[in-house]
């Protein structure tokens, strides 16, 4: 019995005893409006719910003498073993261990499907993150968003959710010719210009550009700068997707801002056409020769010029055509992962939604990330002035490092301990998950040279209490993901992760799987067996929505 064919169960009682207490009104709820939660306190049992203490007002009953009713109800169902009523209402519930036992063989048999659920059915969201400008190295900062990104989108998608992960690539603006410049200065040995982007990093790439194109030097200066940044485009967007693949972070679409001020057959840009739109919709208005958005309509601080009164635009009005354009992609939520230091965003995106007919508080959520921080860590040698992404997973590793950037929120200050996440001890966070999954391989293994298969099942064997503590977390997988997904919080699996491992790691030393000496196999070695596979199922599952791998041996 899962959490939902319970929370039935209870509905069929409830209906009635309602009926009975106000027969000329309707209850009006159904199996998603019954509480039920983990008690703290496993003697309490495997369910409680304060469902009496909230209907018995409309009821017109005391919340105890409800729930005993409940509790007296629940007793008769098939699969509860005792319903009892504690403090001003609540109902502990226990379930019989066959009943509770079938839930190995169902997450079994589900495989990688367990946990998967349709809780964002027919939501579509468009994740955009990372979006670091094309002309360096990935840092921690992006490190952190890569991480955190593609685990919302992991999770998304296991919801059911039609989610996309996309990188919008700034190629566009006076960063792209400073780098185009700084990278030239050094094809031709001269000194970084002034706002020009220093680094080992921008030697290589004109070592690069000089080797594809041995003749730069020869051709006239406006030709020089326009090929050196072409090549050296093309190669450091190459390295950054590199970077990220390494991670295990692949991105779904690639967008450039270069899209954005295109002009099409019409003559027109995606940039003129969203000036035109938010016109239409009545949030524009000229002033001293600017175009102007009203965002203050929307909760921002002032109004946005989006073209001056000289004709250029700004990049506000980028932003909006690019969050017009997620839309005509079928995309109606929209997810922005920015960095700590983009808080001002907050409110020009908002308004940008609200200035297009949408629902700021609904058709976009915009996170902010705090920063991290790694004891001993040095600036990367090639960048001179950040710590590089792929120096940190060369130094602590891809699994390591994804993990300790996914158990907190993002909007928590990091300071990530490398020694510590080197560790093959239970004080490393990912090690201890990881070695869970691991022992639960090595138990079937060593349940295969002692003829323990799974050629049985019966539930009603899995007794023991810490069969029923790791029964009932397992039970948890389905929710926790489906909640991760919807509040946008990874960190959520991996605690739930943890905790996981310690209730596994306790059965373990309690209770064995293969049979003492030369005691004979019974049903309770080969049901144990099931609940050994089905814990290995769930952590895999669970770390696969991490982007960590689950080793087999360690």
């Amino acid at each position: 019995m899962n959490p939902d064919t319970l929370a039935e169960a209870i509905l069929s009682v409830v209906t009635p005893i309602a009926a009975s207490l106000r027969p000329d009104e309707t209850l009006d709820i159904d199996a998603s409006d019954i509480p039920l939660e983990r008690p703290r306190n496993r003697d309490h049992g495997d369910w409680a719910s304060n469902l009496a203490m909230r209907l018995a007002k409309r009821m017109g009953t005391n919340p105890r003498d409800l729930a005993q009713q409940i509790a007296d109800g629940l007793a008769g169902i098939d699969g509860v073993a005792s319903a009892e009523v504690a403090g001003p209402g609540f109902i502990n519930i226990r379930l019989d261990a066959a009943a509770a036992g079938v839930l190995a063989k169902t997450i079994v048999e589900a495989g990688d499907s367990y946990g998967r659920n349709d809780s964002q059915a027919g939501v579509s969201v468009n994740v955009e993150f990372v979006s670091a400008n094309p002309t360096g190295p990935l840092h921690i900062g992006h490190t952190r968003w890569a991480a955190l990104g593609d685990s919302i989108v992991r999770l998304l998608l296991a919801s059911g959710a039609n989610a996309v992960r996309e990188y919008y690539i700034n190629d566009a603006g006076a960063q792209m010719q400073r780098f185009a410049a700084s990278v030239l200065a050094a094809a031709k040995g001269e000194p970084t210009p002034e706002g020009g982007y220093p680094g080992e990093y921008i030697a290589a790439l004109a070592a690069r550009v000089l080797e594809a194109r041995p003749d730069l030097l020869e051709l006239p200066d406006a030709e020089q700068l326009s090929l050196a940044e072409d090549l050296a485009y093309e190669y450091q967007l190459a390295e950054i997707k590199d970077s990220l693949g390494q991670f295990n972070v692949p991105f779904d679409v690639w967008f450039s801002e270069r899209t954005l001020h295109a002009k099409g057959a019409d003559g027109t840009s995606l940039v003129d056409q969203a000036v035109d739109r938010l016109r239409e919709q009545g949030h524009v208005f000229d002033e001293d020769g600017a175009v102007w958005v009203r965002t203050t309509d929307f909760g921002d601080d002032k109004d946005r010029v989006i073209r001056r009164s000289n004709g250029e635009y700004t990049y506000f009005a980028a932003d909006a055509a690019y969050y017009l354009n997620k839309g005509d992609r079928g995309f109606e939520n929209k997810i922005y992962l920015l960095g700590a230091d983009h808080h001002g965003y907050v409110h020009r995106l908002k308004a940008v939604a609200g200035a297009a007919g949408e629902d700021p508080e609904k058709n976009i959520q915009v996170l902010i990330g705090q920063l991290v921080s790694v004891r001993g860590a040095r600036l990367s040698k090639r960048a001179g002035n950040i710590i590089e992404m792929d120096d940190l997973r060369a130094w602590i590793g891809t699994d390591a490092l994804r993990y300790a950037l996914e158990r907190s929120p993002a909007d928590s200050p990091l300071d990530l301990d490398p020694e510590l996440l080197q560790k093959r001890t239970n004080d490393n966070p990912v090690f201890y998950v990881q070695y869970a999954h691991a022992r639960t391989h090595n138990a079937s293994r060593n349940a295969a040279d002692s003829g323990v298969e799974r050629s049985e099942f019966a539930p009603e064997t899995l007794s023991h209490e810490t069969e029923s503590a790791l029964l009932g977390a397992l039970q948890e997988f389905p929710r926790i993901v489906a909640f991760a997904a919807e509040v946008r919080e990874p960190h959520r699996v991996a605690r739930y992760l943890e905790e996981l491992a310690g209730l596994y790691h306790r059965w373990y030393d309690n209770c064995r799987i293969t049979p003492l000496g030369d005691d004979p196999i019974e049903s309770v070695h080969r049901t144990r067996l099931w609940l050994n596979d089905a814990t290995g199922q769930v952590l895999r599952n669970g770390l696969d929505l991490l982007g960590v791998s689950a080793p087999e041996r360690m």
